[in-house]
């Protein structure tokens, strides 16, 4: 009798700590859509960056559609680095208008992302595991190329640095941006195209 209560200690037991881990193991899962999730918000910025650099109307309005998606109402925006002059921006509107202006006198742009790093600050999570709250930070490293009107490249390589927010209903939003500048140069056309 002793040995068929301790085998069903056992197996509670160890059904507890299945249970337990696949809790866990759902959370763990969460944690990592979450982090692509995030990382995702950074991709559809750089394509909206390069549809507002056409600087036409649709473009612009499709860039400002996606800015409203991916950035909190209330963010907030800076521009850092060396040779750089500061900017900065409340809300996506105000964003895109600073985008435009530094961009709309251009031809083409395209903004690469590279090196994505999330940070998970605190992540909450319901009984069905889905985040019911949460922040972020992200580092993505960015080069971005933009045809001059001079016959001229203009390479940018920085780093965008995210304060990223979870909102019931809405979903992961970035709060604060700052792109800081760390190196860039003009390149000929002659020469990019070499």
């Amino acid at each position: 009798m002793a040995r068929l209560i301790l085998s069903f200690m056992v197996l509670v037991s160890s059904g507890v700590a299945q249970g337990e881990s696949q809790v866990m193991c759902q959370e763990a899962f969460a944690k990592t859509i979450a982090v692509q999730q995030i990382e995702y918000l950074r991709r559809a910025y750089a394509r909206a960056t390069d549809q507002i650099g056409l600087a036409d109307d649709a473009s612009v309005e499709a860039g400002r559609a996606v800015y409203r998606t991916i950035f909190a109402k209330d963010a907030t925006f800076a521009v850092t680095g060396p040779e750089t002059s500061p900017l900065s921006a409340d809300g996506p509107d105000g964003w895109v208008d600073v985008v435009l202006g530094a961009l709309g006198p251009m031809g083409p742009t395209q903004h690469l992302i590279g090196t994505q790093l999330v940070d998970i600050e605190s992540i909450t999570f319901d009984a069905d595991c889905q985040v019911t709250d949460g922040r972020a930070s992200m580092e993505s490293y960015v080069q971005a190329w933009h045809d001059t009107t001079d016959e001229q490249v203009w390479l940018f390589i920085g780093t965008y640095l995210d304060e990223v927010v979870f909102t019931p209903g809405v979903g992961w939003q970035i709060k604060h941006m700052e792109l800081r500048r760390v190196t860039g140069e003009m390149r000929s056309m002659a020469a990019a195209a070499s």
